[in-house]
């Protein structure tokens, strides 16, 4: 049987009316393939930290042939911080919207000199939204982040081991003060409603590729275990994208992606997959999906831009249709901007 989930109209913050019901029309017609739901959030109840540092080292992202580290930190500070140990007369980047520098293929956060930045951040800032992992300095001695075959679980795994601990603050909260959406211009929305009381996330994420990956949805309430499993999943990219990179793609700095192979990303075509695809999953019909893209829209991706709330924690349900790193940061600002967020 498949799971139904029902929405209560919402004030539109920006984009039209008609191109808000078409895009949740088509939504609302497209099955949930994978429901995880969870009656408790399994945050802590105190802001936390870590007990001591975590690095982790991989090939560079846009770099390629050079590896690059980051080193989690205990903090004392509220919310994350940056640190370029490379540029020790810059101050730290606070891990917030007003920070994020573009959002145009991948988020980069700089505050301070323009050198002063970390570019690709959504894999690694998610870990905040997704383990309620509240005070943390980030070290890197280069704007260029680690790429790893298993995406993000070799953080998830490194964080785990230097161990997560209660501070004596208590966690603080915020969410939306009503219902508000967001229409693009392009079939897609996004869809912010308060919190129910219960201090959880719930995301209910929908993809529409015209390619192998085809039509996914995922629902599922934010815990650290579904977290971990959706950190499994590699971002992708089409075969034209991979090959682009590949060539020309070192001639300009926002497609030099150099670092990208056939293990560490997942490519795609129309017809069919350039690599082994991850989450397999039987759909009522009888279907074989592999929810690897969506996983990572969700938890990565989706998850970064509600990282971007400071030192607080977002709560409430976030509904996505063919959504973007660009209009999930434009919205995250527009709340912001016009105090639609409340702290509870």
């Amino acid at each position: 049987m498949r799971e139904s989930f029902s929405y209560p109209a919402a004030r539109l913050v920006s984009g039209t009316q008609a191109a808000f019901d078409a895009a949740f029309s088509r939504f609302s017609a497209q099955p949930v393939d994978d429901a995880r739901l969870s009656p408790e959030s399994g945050w802590n109840s105190r802001r936390t930290t870590l007990a001591g540092e975590a690095s982790v080292e991989g090939v560079g992202t846009f770099r390629g042939k050079e590896r690059r580290r980051i080193t989690f930190a205990p903090s004392v500070r509220p919310g994350w911080w940056i640190r370029r140990t490379d540029q020790p007369e810059q101050l730290d980047t606070a891990v917030d919207i007003a920070n994020l520098w573009t959002s145009a293929r991948n988020l980069v956060l700089r505050s301070g000199s323009p050198h002063n930045y970390l570019r690709m951040v959504e894999h690694i800032i998610a870990l905040k939204a997704g383990l309620g992992l509240d005070n943390v300095v980030l070290m890197t001695n280069s704007g260029d982040p680690p790429l790893f075959d298993d995406s993000s679980s070799p953080m998830v795994d490194a964080v785990r081991q230097a161990g997560i601990v209660e501070t004596a603050d208590p966690a603080t909260y915020v969410t939306v003060k009503e219902p508000l959406a967001f229409a693009g211009s392009r079939g897609d929305f996004l869809l912010f409603l308060p919190d129910d009381g219960s201090r959880r996330l719930r995301l209910d994420v929908a993809i529409n590729w015209c390619t192998v990956i085809g039509d996914q949805r995922v629902v599922f309430d934010v815990t650290p275990e579904t977290f971990a499993y959706g950190a499994y999943a590699r971002t992708n990219a089409t075969h034209r994208q991979y090959q682009l990179a590949k060539t020309l793609g070192w001639l300009f700095a926002d497609t030099r992606n150099l670092g990208y192979n056939k293990n560490n990303i997942l490519i795609h075509g129309r017809h069919r997959w350039y690599g082994e695809p991850r989450f397999p999953h039987d759909g009522v019909d009888g279907e074989r999906k592999f929810l690897e893209p969506v996983w990572h829209r969700a938890t990565l991706d989706l998850l970064a831009a509600l990282a971007l709330t400071g030192p607080d924690r977002f709560v409430g349900t976030v509904v996505s249709f063919r959504s973007g790193h660009t209009q999930d940061c434009n919205a995250v600002r527009a709340l912001y901007r016009n105090d639609l967020v409340v702290r509870m």
